[in-house]
């Protein structure tokens, strides 16, 4: 059964596409892979048996952030007739960094924080006190 499946992945870069795409396809079973949406963020991997859930996890552990849309199966299409195709768009403008302290491993900007990852535990520092009521400074006793 072929499968559609639809990652939404952070991709300010064409080093993150490049390593996206490579990514994809070095998954078993992937026929094919193609970049689409408005902001050409969505991964879309076609292929036969391909495990959805490990490929989003291998996205997530390089580029820091990727969320599975979805996974539907592919039907066959009788094949239409042949039409021009358009003329590949641009590419936009690259937006600033916002978060200059947070890049992923090929310098590009990502989320404040890795949502792979759970959250670092806060530290609270309490003191202690000790109510004995009459010390002894004596070490031997």
């Amino acid at each position: 059964m072929k499968q559609k499946i639809v990652i939404k992945v952070q991709m300010n870069c064409d080093k993150c596409t490049r390593m996206a795409m490579k990514i994809a396809c070095r998954a078993s079973g992937v026929n094919s892979v193609a970049i689409e949406g408005s902001d050409r963020d969505q991964l879309v991997v076609i292929g036969e048996g391909v495990d959805s859930a490990n490929l989003t996890c291998s996205l997530r552990k390089k580029l820091c952030y990727a969320a599975l849309l979805s996974v539907e199966e592919v039907k066959a299409k009788p094949k239409p007739e042949e039409k021009p195709k358009p003329k590949p768009e641009e590419k936009p403008v690259q937006k600033p960094n916002k978060h200059p302290s947070s890049t992923c491993s090929c310098g590009c900007p990502q989320l404040p924080m890795c949502p792979q990852y759970p959250p670092y535990p806060m530290l609270y520092e309490a003191k202690v006190y000790d109510y004995t009521p009459s010390p002894s400074y004596c070490p031997i006793m």
